[in-house]
Formats: structure tokens, sequence, C-alpha cells
């Protein structure tokens, strides 16, 4: 009898904890829904600030410490694409480790407190290998990518449904408890559509449908898809997206991508946005009825391995984003956008609860009130669009303001400024980099080398053969780079063909080239996007002649229907008196890929021996192309970023310990022209304002992330495949960290100075509060100045990480500056 009441009392006390659980799973649920004013979460009305943070494009250990900072710096969700073509490299071989599993992502996301817009896509273009897509997709049977094409729908059906899934399993879904509150279906398909006429818009319906077939219980977003189904939400993408008005007035007004910069090529000067354009952008958002608004990118990262899209994508992804690639605070711009965050957020209640009425005050100026009827709260937007005068405007009884040309002042209460957006009151971080050991480390590397074996290739010996000249992606599958084309020509005359000229037409987008196992020579293109023309002497003798072309390539985004490589041709001989002979028709033998990628020569464990050759380690050779280098290298202390300079490399890839850090290519150099000594904010961007490191090389150090590396002596190793020819001996290590701080506040403002990685504020060089002048580093004083400026800075920061004070008489004593000057505070202090 009390055998069958303590089982009694188990199982009702099991009931009960499961019940329990139950319960708690149905609290934990989240209800997204959305009106035309407010995204509404659990009955909440909200505007969101979103940040882009591409997971792939940094690793597991760095994840945690992007999303606290960009809580930190007032975000609300976690954006980012999923990546079909690394998450699926061969049809039906799935890859959901490492830094490829978005699962783990999304859950640190969670826990931060923040929520997750997926971007399933699964076409992304992010400037990534061929916009996501695996190439296997390109080369199926009968396919037609990004249309009303069935081959292509059953296989974008079938990956889409199998991330949703992922997602479900792990009660990653709002409703489920989870962090994903929206999610995305194509992209940017809006951009491309017309050319697919009928077969494009019947597409875009059954990707509606599609999605809302899979039950994910979250709003669905179309973002540049203004004729987007009403079962989903569209959304613009740009670097402003004030004039936007979805297509549905029920839809809240949403802004998926707020470009911060703009990527860098090859051959591309450093994109650079500034802190008071992209607030002015996002003001004038939220002034319009903007509801929910995404940084593209947070925290850009880097493109590792063969991840760079094409063509002539470089390897930093750093996008000139609030968290640099490596996932510092990129200030200004963090903490400008941070203050304007919590300005915008102090008005939530009001935004979400009115639609703005706008009074054109003139010369650009507008005034835009929202009122929480019938409370009477009211929140305003007093906006100066004029690109070159700046305005004074009275609004009687709510006050005088001073509004700079293209800028947006924040009125709470509408007559009190809370922020505005060309008003920078937050530090300025210069970033520096740090030589590892002594200065003469680099010398010290004890290289190996060897040369890429070509002795199969530069007589003939492929892997597979047609009698025509195929097209890339198609012959490669995306296993390599590159794709070598051999071929024979049999020579009777040398009168005609002893010298002659090899012509090659490629779409390259790099061709070397090979004529009887000599050198002839390399070339690609300017921009990487054209074909181009290959035109080199060579020698020819009698008999039998062998040709071989090493073409190289990364796909871009729109390569699908682009031809890729040497197909067609025509690849041609020009003898004496213009005779010529064409060989696209010729036997070609085809090898995909390098020798040493095959015997993966960048793995620390490896044989020493390869084809005919092995590693050698006197008399480093410089300068030669397709050579293989290795090295080893201490870790260097702390906990700073590290990177590598490649200075004096040409082109190739790296690899640290056996894991990629990406193509490196610091002989190109960008333009020389279009880059300024300063940058005006006012008036529109685009990506050629404001350009920086014109004449310098596009890409001169590569991150290599703290997780690749082990401790201790000589444990790492650093492999290059260097393509055009380098002298290794030039490269060194370095670390960052934050070498100086500059601050500037206007009076009444709170400036806070700070150290990362555990710096001190080790000295003060310059303070000054009245009207001082100058840029970061070369601040001077002006024509007043409270003459306890540098004590007070002095004792208040020295020796210390952080510190922070009003920029008021009161802390810095009485300064007559006269009504012709606004006082403010300027610093400039050294990290250590």
């Amino acid at each position: 009898m009390q055998s069958s009441w303590t089982n009694w009392t188990n199982t009702f006390l099991l009931s009960i904890a499961l019940l329990g659980s139950c319960l708690s799973v149905l609290a934990a649920a989240t209800d997204v829904s959305y009106d035309s004013r407010a995204i509404i979460i659990n009955g909440e009305r909200r505007v969101i600030f979103s940040g882009a943070i591409h997971y792939p494009r940094s690793t597991p250990e760095m994840w945690p410490d992007l999303i606290q900072k960009a809580k930190e710096g007032g975000i609300d969700a976690i954006e980012t694409y999923i990546f079909w073509n690394h998450h699926e490299p061969q049809r039906g071989k799935y890859h959901f480790s490492g830094n490829l599993n978005f699962v783990k992502f999304f859950k640190l996301v969670q826990k931060a407190g923040l929520h997750v817009v997926l971007r399933i896509g699964p076409y992304v273009c992010a400037e990534w290998n061929y916009g996501g897509f695996p190439v296997w997709l390109h080369n199926l049977p009968g396919v037609q990518l990004r249309t009303d094409n069935q081959v292509y729908k059953d296989e974008m059906q079938r990956f889409t449904t199998k991330i949703v899934n992922l997602c479900k399993e792990a009660n990653l879904f709002a409703p489920q408890g989870g962090p994903i509150i929206f999610a995305q279906i194509e992209n940017e398909y809006g951009n491309i559509m017309e050319p697919y006429g009928a077969a494009g818009k019947s597409y875009i319906q059954w990707c509606a449908t599609m999605a809302e077939s899979l039950n994910i219980s979250v709003p669905w977003i179309m973002c540049q898809q203004s004729d987007a189904p009403q079962t989903m939400i569209n959304t613009c993408n740009g670097f402003y997206c004030d004039k936007f008005t979805p297509n549905n007035p029920k839809s809240p007004k949403m802004w998926t991508e707020n470009w911060t910069g703009w990527f860098k090529n090859w051959g591309g000067k450093d994109p650079y946005r500034t802190a008071e354009d992209v607030a002015y952008a996002v003001a004038r958002f939220f002034q319009t009825g903007g509801v929910f608004q995404n940084y593209y990118m947070y925290h850009g990262g880097t493109n590792f391995g063969r991840s760079a899209g094409g063509p002539f994508i470089a390897t930093s992804y750093d996008y000139n984003a609030p968290l640099d690639e490596y996932g510092n605070l990129n200030q200004p711009k963090w903490g400008h956008l941070k203050q304007l965050h919590a300005a915008i957020k102090s008005g939530q209640k009001v935004l979400t609860s009115s639609s703005p009425s706008t009074t054109q005050i003139g010369n650009g100026v507008d005034l835009t009130t929202y009122v929480n009827n019938p409370v009477g709260d009211k929140f305003c937007f007093l906006s100066n669009n004029n690109t070159t005068e700046d305005a004074h405007v009275d609004l009687k009884q709510d006050g005088k303001y001073f509004v700079p040309a293209w800028s947006v002042s924040i009125l709470a209460g509408c007559n009190k400024e809370i922020y505005n957006t060309a008003k920078v009151n937050t530090q300025t971080s210069v970033i520096v980099k740090k030589s590892v050991g002594s200065n003469n480390e680099s010398a010290k590397f004890q290289w190996a080398w060897l040369s890429e074996p070509m002795w199969d290739v530069l007589t003939g010996k492929g892997k597979f053969r047609e009698t025509k000249l195929l097209e890339q992606k198609e012959a490669t599958g995306d296993a390599s780079d590159y794709l070598w084309y051999l071929t024979t020509v049999e020579i009777n005359d040398t009168t005609t063909w002893t010298n002659a000229i090899l012509r090659v037409n490629t779409t390259g987008h790099v061709l070397h080239a090979y004529v009887n196992q000599n050198f002839t020579g390399s070339q690609w293109t300017a921009d990487g996007d054209h074909r181009f023309i290959f035109e080199k002497p060579i020698t020819l003798k009698s008999g039998t002649n062998f040709i071989s072309l090493l073409s190289a390539t990364n796909y871009g985004s729109f390569f699908d229907l682009s031809p890729a490589g040497i197909v067609g041709g025509p690849v041609q001989l020009i003898g004496k008196g213009n005779v010529t002979k064409d060989l696209s028709s010729n036997p070609w033998s085809y090898k995909t890929g390098l020798g040493g990628e095959r015997a993966r020569l960048y793995k620390v464990k490896q044989s020493p021996m390869l084809g005919r050759g092995k590693w050698a380690f006197k008399g480093l050779p410089s300068g030669k192309p397709m050579m293989w280098y290795r090295t080893s290298f201490n870790a260097p202390s702390g906990t700073d970023p590290v990177v590598v300079d490649l200075q004096g490399m040409g082109k190739g890839q790296a690899w640290v310990n056996g894991r990629s850090i990406g193509r490196y290519w610091p002989s190109f150099l960008a333009g020389k022209d279009g880059c300024n000594t300063s940058c005006d904010y006012r008036g529109e961007y685009s990506s050629d304002k404001c350009a920086m490191n014109c004449g310098n090389p596009t890409q001169r150090w590569y991150h290599i992330p703290r997780s690749y590396l082990g401790n201790g002596k000589h444990t790492n190793t650093l492999t290059l495949f260097e393509e055009i020819g380098g002298d290794p001996s030039q490269i060194s290590f370095q670390t960052l960290s934050i070498g100086f701080v500059c601050g500037s506040v206007y009076e009444g403002k709170t400036l806070e100075l700070s150290c990362q990685g555990g710096q001190t504020i080790s000295e003060i060089h310059f303070a000054s509060f009245g009207d001082p002048q100058g840029n970061c580093g070369s601040f001077k004083k002006g024509s007043c100045e409270a003459v306890n400026s540098l004590s007070t800075v002095q004792k208040a920061c020295v020796g210390k990480t952080t510190c922070s004070f009003n920029a008021t008489e009161a802390t810095f004593g009485s300064v007559n500056c006269g009504h012709k000057y606004s006082k403010r505070l300027l610093v400039h202090a050294r990290c250590l």
C-alpha cells in the first residue's frame, strides 16, 4: 500500500513538473506583430535598432564580445544572412559547425537579451562568393537561377525548409520562446527583376507562398521589392531611406540595410562614411515615420578562405562599421550612434502611437511633430536638409535652436534638444599597430620554400579533355580559384612561327601563361569586371609546343549568367605577316586547382615531399611566381587583435595553422587620386565620397583571429601560396590597440573617455574648455579657455581605464568666450 502511494505521488509530482515545464515554455513564447507605426512584441509597441553581424565573417570565440558591444551600443536585434554555399558545398552534404554554427550564434544573441532577424535569401549577394549560391546549383541540368524555374525552385525550397526546420528544432522562432522576430525570403530581387518579365513576377509570388507555407509564425520581409505580395513586408536598402514608403499602408516602414560605409575591392581606396552622415540618415528615417532600421554592417569582419565574392572583393570586410574588422569600437561612429539610439528610444511611446505632422519652415528646414493623444506628450525632429547653410530656428515658446546644415535635432517634449546628428559628443579612438618582438624579428623567421609543382601541366598532362574551351564554373565546381587550360600546337614553318604573339581572350579575372615550360607573363583587369585580352610575344620551336594557361577567378554576385575563365576564347597565335592560327577548337586538357592545394601544403602536418620537389631551407627566392612559403612564429602575448603585414608580397592565399585567413594582394595599389585630407559630411554620400588610402596597397594587413593561434614558442605556422612573385623576408606580425583617444563635446554634454583592452589613460596631451580648434591629433587653444581645463582632466583621467565629466563651467571654471562662440571641450589623451 505504501509502495502504491509512493508511485502515485511520484507520478503526480512528475505531472506537475511537466505541466510547469509546458507553462514555462508558453510563458517564454513571444508574440510578434506590427502595424504601420510599430513593431509590437508581446503587446509592447517598439521601434527597433538592428545591426548586421555575419557569423562566418568572425569566429565563435569573437561572437559573445561582438554581440555584447552591439547591445551596449543600443542595438535591439542582430541580423544575418544564411550562406548556402558554405552550409551545403556539395549537394546534400551539410556543414553547421565552427563559425557556421548559426544556431549557437542565435542562442548567444538570445542570451544577451537581443532579437534576431533571419535573412535566409537564400541568394544573399553580400559581396560573398557567387552571392551565396553553391556552384553545383549552377551546374544542375536545366536550371535557371532566381526565376520561375522548377529545378531551381525545388532546390531553393529544399534548402530554405532545411534552415527553417533547424531553427524550429532549436526553438529559435519567437513563438517558441526563441529570438527570431523576422525572416526574409529572396534578396533585392526587385533590382534585377525586369529582364525576367512575367517569370520574375510569378517567381516572387511563389517565394511568398512557399515562405508562408513553412509556418514560422513571425512576419516575413522582402527587401527592395516594391511589388512584394501583401503577405510580405517590403523594405528599403540604401544610404538613405527616409523617402521610402511601404507598398501596403498597414506595413511598418522598415530599412533592412543602412550602409554604414562600403566594401573594399582590390585596387580600390578605403571607403569612409562619417558618423554625422549615418546619424543624419537614421534620424531622418525615424522623423519620416520609420519603425525598424538595420545597420549593414554593424560588424563587417573578414572574408576568410575563399568566401570573398567578386570580382576582386578584398579580404577585409570592415565596411567602416561601428565595430571594426577586429571587433574594436569604431569611434566616434559607435558612440555617436549609441547616443542617437538612446535619444530616439526616449520618445518611443510617442513615436509608435501617432503619425507625424511636418511643417516646412523654409530653406530646407522641417519640423516634424509627434503627439500622443489624448495624453498630449510630444516628440519632435527639427531637420536642416540644406547642404551648405546652417539654420537658426525660433520656435517661439518652444525655444530657439541652432541646426547645422545637413543635420537633425531631436527635441524631447518638442522644447529641449537632446541630440543633434552633426554635434559629435563622443570620443575618437586612433588604433595603432605594435610590432611583435624586435624590429628585426621578421628577418629571423626561418622560411621554407617550394615551387608549385607544374611538371605535369607544363607538359600538357591534365585530368580530363575536351575539344573546346570550357567555362570555369562548370569545369571546377568552385573547388578552387584555379583552372589549367592545356593544349599543344605542331609547328613546321619556323619562318612564320618562331617569333609569334600569344593572344588569349578571357573573362578572367587573372591569367598566367606558359609556353614550352617557360613563364610568358600574367595579366588581370583593372577592376575585375570585364573580359580582357592577354597578348605576349612567345618563341615557338619546330615540332610539338606546349601551351599552358592558368585562369584564376572568384565569382561575383551575378555570375550565374556571366561566363568565367577562357570559355570560348578565342586563343590564337599571331605569326609573321599577321598569319593567325586559332587554337580554340584544339583538343584541350584540364586540371582543377594547384598541386599544393591537392597536397594540402597549408596543413601543419603534411609530407615534406610534393611531386618532384621538396621544401628547401636555404637561398630564399624572391620575386618568383608560383611559390609556396612557410614559417613558424610566436603567438603575440595579450588579447589585442593580431594581424600579419604582407608588405612585399604579390598575390595569393594565406593560412595560419592550416586555417585560411583569406586571399591577399598587397601589390595591388589604390588609385592616387580622389582622396582628401578632410571630409565634409554634408550632402548625400556615395561610395567614392571621402575615400582614403590613395596610392597605397588596398590591403596590407590581414586578420589572424586569436582562436587560430596556439601558445608557446614557434607553435604557429604561416603558409603562403604566392601567385605572381613576392619577398617574404619583409613579412611581420603586429597587434592592434588604441594608441590615443580624442574627446570633443559641446557645453552641457558629458564626455566619456575609454581605452579598450585593459589599457589605462597614461597622459593628457591636450585639454581645453572654451573655444579650442582643430582636429584629433592637431588641437590648439582658441581665444578663450578655462584655466583649470588641463588639470581637471588630468585629475579625472590619468591612471584610469575610463573617465567622464560634464563640459560645464561648474566643472572647469568660468570662461568668457562671448556670444560669438559655442563653448566646447577638446581632449587628447594617450592610452598605454
